[in-house]
């Protein structure tokens, strides 16, 4: 998934000389509404892998980015993308964890997604919001290269270099806003999805679907 804003930002922080005979992974790369691949591969990888839950344009392995190990050695690619997928993992950090861990020692990793204020998108699921301010925690393992907000919807972008010397960070206690609840969590559990929030929310999205679903029998849409 990418929006047109996350196609700019990796075309602008994505050079020749970071992709050209380089690995390169893409981290949740089913092409619903745009995809950066076309761009990345016309700069000449050795390799570009993508991955994700389910078949579909531009997926080559299904895997999802909690079992990455169990798909990939560590310090297997030269550049990781991640574009709009992790706020819709339940257990970010491990995702994160992941995407760092197959990323070589002097590797990029480049990723994109949703800050407070973007609407509940669930695909299938919808979880987290992370902020500039979350980014710089996450990756303060990493060399920030480039770190921004999305100029067009809430959201933030980001791109690291890897550590020839890395020692992962502790993540364990940082909080994250969770759409679910309307508050900063430390995870998601069974009782988040009981409070009037997430009820509200999940109802509004069911009626969405369900006017969806009529509009297309009519051949309105």
């Amino acid at each position: 998934m990418c929006h047109p804003s996350c196609i700019v930002f990796g075309a602008i922080n994505l050079r020749k000389e970071d992709v050209k005979g380089k690995m390169i992974i893409e981290i949740g790369s089913y092409d619903v509404n745009g995809s950066i691949r076309s761009m990345v591969e016309a700069l000449n990888p050795a390799k570009y892998v993508g991955v994700d839950l389910m078949k579909g344009p531009s997926v080559d392995l299904i895997c999802s980015a909690e079992e990455l190990l169990n798909c990939f050695y560590k310090d297997s690619f030269d550049v990781v993308i991640c574009t709009e997928m992790i706020e819709h993992v339940l257990d970010w950090r491990k995702a994160l964890s992941n995407i760092k861990k197959i990323c070589k020692p002097g590797g990029q990793i480049l990723l994109t997604t949703r800050s407070y204020g973007f609407p509940y998108h669930p695909s299938p699921s919808d979880f987290w919001r992370f902020e500039s301010e979350d980014m710089k925690h996450i990756f303060s393992d990493c060399e920030i290269l480039v770190l921004e907000k999305d100029k067009e919807f809430p959201g933030v972008f980001i791109k690291v270099k890897k550590p020839l010397e890395f020692i992962e960070n502790d993540l364990s206690n940082i909080k994250l806003y969770s759409i679910i609840s309307d508050e900063n969590e430390i995870d998601i559990t069974e009782k988040h999805y009981k409070n009037w929030h997430y009820i509200k929310l999940n109802s509004k999205e069911q009626l969405k679907l369900g006017l969806i679903k009529i509009l297309r029998f009519l051949r309105i849409i």
